[in-house]
């Protein structure tokens, strides 16, 4: 890494700042219950009240809006508890904002308001470790900073901001292995010098025993927190563990350890790998049920008393094992979902926001909340930035390019992530899926675009002439973006205006 200047941090900060006041100003606009906040924040109210889900009652959100927001007292739940298909984490984190600022719109989305905006902080920064290029990190975190997609989800309280805070987190801990596992191995080659037998620690030639490596375990942390939010950080688990090999058998290829034993050396570490990264995970998810452990009304708490085992199904607990039957009604569930909505979306169409989710909608007419004509209209819509997204469907390909055909490590790490959010959700053809669960992989989109307008801008030792012509394409892209977020950012906000003035950024008829 080239020295790390105060002036890269004052860069990050000052990027983070934009985010912030993008994802935090009037965050209780509007003032209802928009989308799945329905379920969101009365799950965590309940987490908080009980420590498990209760169904709630017929109009509870309205009776909720219509509170002093004072959860300790509000009471809008049945006495049975809820099947819910998601794990805690998430709900836990809502929970936190509400205990805190009260069950309020404020008191619900200020968590994920905040981890939103820790995300633009984490991916300029984990984009100039990624790159050694300050100006790469910046623009890959203003990019992120800007998107629609990213400031919806952070202004509402759902699962998916969260789920994408933790796997940036993930992503940043493997980055920081690699870098720190290389510095080590570079410092022991130049101690040994020629005698590259005395590191060789494992056998015959595989390598050395690069330590118990806290970054990976970190990452493992980070992970369980992801997939103990929502299921499908488990895709982020596997691709960043077998990232993680990868890079491991160029490491040691990279210090003259033949190919095979190259393969053999990482593999054995590998296993330390799986336990740090795969069992943490494990350790993590199971934890994250504590309070349906710790109470007796939890949905499916006592189905093992009711239904006899035997053998060695018969040894674990019965506590574990209705965890694990209430995980199996969770996976048929969320495995045959099928039930038409009228804003769901095929995730091919996800990179082109063919078909963006509608959270929020109202249509005031004269003098009805802060209308000052005839007609208005106010929507909150998960609309990523176009120029962003559209740019980023070409830099996949690029940088997909100069993964296989230039050996790019970096490529192959951003591109990676990104497929990881994306292609599992391909083989969901029949289920109820929508666009807004890209939310997971916005920040890497965000990363390969801004790596290939660096490929635009040209390398340092370019002549003028070509560093200038760089600078102009990449520099258009960058603010046809923010002229995008200036003219959707209303949509993106829930802001009232004249519904002519909406109507004009419905550029698609699959947009309304």
């Amino acid at each position: 890494m080239p020295g790390d200047r105060a002036s890269s941090w004052w860069v990050a900060i000052g990027i983070t700042a934009i985010g912030a006041v993008l994802r935090l100003v009037d965050l209780t606009r509007p003032h209802k219950v928009t989308f799945d906040e329905t379920y969101y924040m009365k799950d965590a109210f309940s987490l908080l009240r009980w420590g498990y889900e209760k169904g709630f009652v017929d109009k509870a959100s309205e009776k909720i809006l219509a509170s002093d927001g004072n959860w300790r007292t509000l009471d809008v739940f049945t006495n049975n508890p809820a099947f819910v298909v998601h794990p805690p984490v998430g709900k836990w984190t809502i929970a936190l904002g509400e205990y805190a600022f009260g069950l309020t719109p404020f008191g619900w989305r200020i968590m994920t308001a905040v981890l939103g905006t820790l995300a633009v902080l984490l991916i300029v920064r984990i984009g100039r470790r990624l790159t050694h290029s300050t100006l790469i990190g910046a623009i890959a975190g203003f990019l992120f900073a800007i998107d629609g997609m990213g400031i919806v989800l952070a202004r509402t309280a759902l699962l998916d901001g969260i789920l994408m805070f933790w796997v940036v987190v993930a992503f940043g801990c493997v980055l920081i292995d690699r870098d720190r596992t290389r510095r080590r191995l570079a410092e022991a080659v130049r101690r040994f010098g020629d005698d590259r037998t005395a590191m060789f620690t494992l056998g015959a030639g595989i390598g050395p025993f690069t330590g118990l490596r806290p970054w990976r375990w970190a990452a493992g942390l980070a992970l369980g927190l992801a997939c103990a939010t929502k299921w499908s950080g488990v895709w982020f688990l596997v691709a960043f563990g077998l990232m993680t090999v990868v890079w491991d058998i160029g490491m040691r290829r990279t210090i003259g350890v033949r190919s095979g034993k190259a393969v053999l050396g990482a593999v054995a570490e590998g296993l330390l790998a799986i336990v740090a990264m795969a069992g943490t995970a494990i350790l993590i998810y199971i934890a994250s049920w504590v309070g349906w452990f710790m109470t007796d009304g939890g949905y499916a708490r006592h189905w093992a008393a009711k239904v006899p085992a035997s053998g060695i199904w018969g040894l674990v607990p019965e506590s574990l094992r209705s965890l694990w039957h209430y995980h199996a009604e969770m996976l048929n569930f969320n495995t045959h979902l099928s039930s038409p909505h009228s804003y769901q979306s095929n995730a091919w169409s996800w990179l082109l926001q063919a078909r963006p989710t509608s959270f929020f909608f109202d249509s005031p007419t004269l003098g009805k909340n802060g209308c000052a004509v005839n007609k208005c209209a106010a929507e909150v819509i998960s609309l990523g930035n176009p120029i962003i997204w559209w740019a980023g469907s070409v830099a996949i390909v690029h940088q997909s390019w100069r993964w296989f055909a230039r050996r790019d490590w970096r490529a192959g790490a951003a591109v990676l992530a990104v497929l990881a959010g994306w292609l599992p959700w391909l083989g969901f053809q029949g289920r109820t899926i929508f666009t807004f669960y890209s939310v997971a992989f916005v920040p890497f989109l965000c990363l390969v675009l801004a790596l290939m307008l660096g490929s635009i801008l040209g390398p340092a030792d370019a002549t003028h002439r070509r560093r200038m012509l760089g600078a102009v394409g990449a520099g258009s892209i960058v603010l046809l973006a923010l002229a995008c977020t200036w003219f959707f950012y209303p949509i993106w906000t829930g802001q009232v205006m004249p519904y002519t003035e909406w109507h004009i950024r419905m550029w698609f008829p699959t947009w309304v």
